[in-house]
């Protein structure tokens, strides 16, 4: 008998690494699927309930229920001897306390046998009034049903992803658009429910898959003559391409990012400049205590904005200057470091005094002003005559790299349109625009996972001369990390391209 070896040595490899990696909680376990098309993992789990809908009194309420004893609870609940409703149509039945057959409210129930559920199991929903002894009384029912339990926080979307109905890109999606409070926030998180950015990076992952197999393959079986020329070469077309795609990808200046959780924009000046005034204008409410006493604002005061549909969080700091009161020192040191952290910098300063140009000194943080992204605003308008405010103009036309200036009072309200429209455009760019272009990074976690991603398809390029082993090494890494960002890490599919690109052992 002629002696044996395993098939694709390499790629068993690499079907162990994986599988040792992915050994432990979900999301990144492999599953294997039953008969009936649902994931095994999803076969003997429990049946949970919860309420759906929002907490609060409200018309109506929707209780869900997902798992195996759904049609039990659909019987027990709506009344159901025999036969179950038609799948996906809302019928109107009086639902029932099971122990004591009492009429607890009457309202419309819906059927979604799996897999065409959300979570692709067995699913019933009832849509009951919103009153909270009505959702009560309901829930404490389902609860005496055997074989139900209250779902904990976010299991039915972990069982959606758990039964490949979404990944994990869409999954954090939905997180988006549930937590969603400005319009651009919505647009950006529905997007990356549809998946497109999951797609993109399904894409970077087949592609790279791909590169692996035939690595693998060359080690393997180059010997045998059983692969044709130029599959390496390929390759590292491939790598190249997908590396540079990659890190442009990284690239966005944290847009989605900046999007997701707001954009940070410091209010930041000297002393009584009517940086607190400013902030109850743009917040439309007495947000921060206004005094013509100088260092009235020690601590940093937020309040969230919806500008225009993008999120911000606006913060007022103390005034800056020199001084021998404890407290205020803090209040300016934590103004400073919040300045360096932000966005988007507004420099205030009070436009009354004799000059307000940076050469002079008068603004108390020249550095301010050299922020990566700032905006000048010159306050107290009003009380400018027309002579000085022509002399300032003449100033400000002189200074080379001023950032854009805006002249503005906070007592009439002069200027404040103008300079909401260049506060919102400021936003705007650094948000982008989330309807147009390539997606963006939405999660600090993908971004971790694509660095890791380009540092090792680096170490293929490092190594491809050397030692292809190792180079292949770097591109299993290369998968693992975007598999990471998607749930989907499994050695079987490079399996498949290894038999469906060459024909070993045909």
């Amino acid at each position: 008998m002629l002696p044996l070896r395993p098939v694709c040595g390499g790629i068993w490899r690499a079907a162990v690494h994986t599988v040792r990696m992915s050994r432990g909680a979900p999301p990144y376990r492999l599953f294997s699927s039953t008969c009936d098309g649902a994931p095994a993992a999803l076969a003997d789990a429990d049946t949970i309930f919860a309420l759906s809908s929002g907490h609060g009194r409200c018309g109506v309420a929707v209780v869900r229920v997902s798992g195996p004893a759904s049609a039990t609870a659909l019987r027990c609940m709506a009344g159901f001897t025999q036969r179950l409703p038609p799948p996906r149509t809302a019928l109107l039945r009086s639902i029932t306390d099971p122990r004591s057959t009492e009429v607890l409210d009457r309202g419309l129930v819906l059927w979604f046998p799996a897999p065409r559920s959300f979570s692709g199991e067995d699913s019933v929903e009832f849509h009951i009034h919103g009153g909270p002894a009505v959702v009560t009384a309901v829930l404490q029912a389902l609860g005496s049903v055997p074989g139900l339990r209250p779902a904990e926080a976010g299991e039915f979307t972990r069982r959606a992803f758990q039964a490949g109905k979404l990944g994990l890109t869409e999954v954090e999606g939905l997180g988006d658009l549930i937590h969603a409070e400005t319009e651009a926030q919505r647009r950006q998180a529905l997007r990356q429910m549809s998946g497109e950015l999951g797609r993109l990076y399904q894409d970077w992952s087949d592609r790279l898959k791909r590169c692996l197999a035939h690595v693998e393959a060359f080690i393997d079986f180059s010997e045998d003559e059983l692969i044709e020329d130029g599959v390496l070469n390929r390759v590292d077309v491939s790598v190249s391409d997908l590396q540079a795609e990659i890190e442009r990808h990284l690239k966005d200046e944290r847009r989605g990012e900046r999007l997701r959780s707001g954009v940070q924009v410091v209010i930041a000046g000297a002393t009584n400049a009517g940086k607190s005034s400013l902030l109850n204008k743009l917040c439309q409410r007495p947000a921060a205590i206004v005094s013509p006493i100088a260092g009235t604002t020690r601590d940093v005061v937020e309040t969230a904005l919806d500008l225009g549909g993008f999120p911000v969080l606006l913060s007022d700091t103390a005034g800056l200057r020199d001084s021998s009161d404890l407290v205020e020192r803090e209040g300016v040191r934590r103004a400073r470091e919040r300045v360096e952290q932000a966005d988007l910098t507004l420099v205030v300063v009070d436009s009354h005094l004799r000059s307000v140009l940076p050469d002079t000194g008068t603004v108390p943080c020249v550095c301010l002003l050299m922020h990566r992204l700032c905006l000048l605003v010159l306050n107290k308008a009003d009380l400018l005559p027309e002579k000085q405010r022509q002399k300032l103009d003449t100033e400000l036309r002189g200074v080379s790299g001023l950032p854009a200036v805006r002249l503005i009072s906070c007592q009439t309200n002069e200027g404040l349109k103008a300079f909401l429209t260049v506060l919102h455009s400021s936003v705007k760019t650094l948000c982008g625009d989330p309807l147009f272009g390539a997606p963006t990074l939405t999660q600090a976690r993908h971004r971790a996972h694509l660095q890791r991603c380009a540092a090792a398809l680096a170490q293929y390029q490092r190594y491809r001369d050397t030692d292809l082993a190792l180079a292949a090494e770097g591109v299993r890494l290369a998968v693992t990390s975007l598999g990471r960002i998607t749930g989907r890490v499994g050695a079987e599919e490079i399996l498949d391209i290894i038999f469906k690109d060459f024909c070993i052992g045909k």
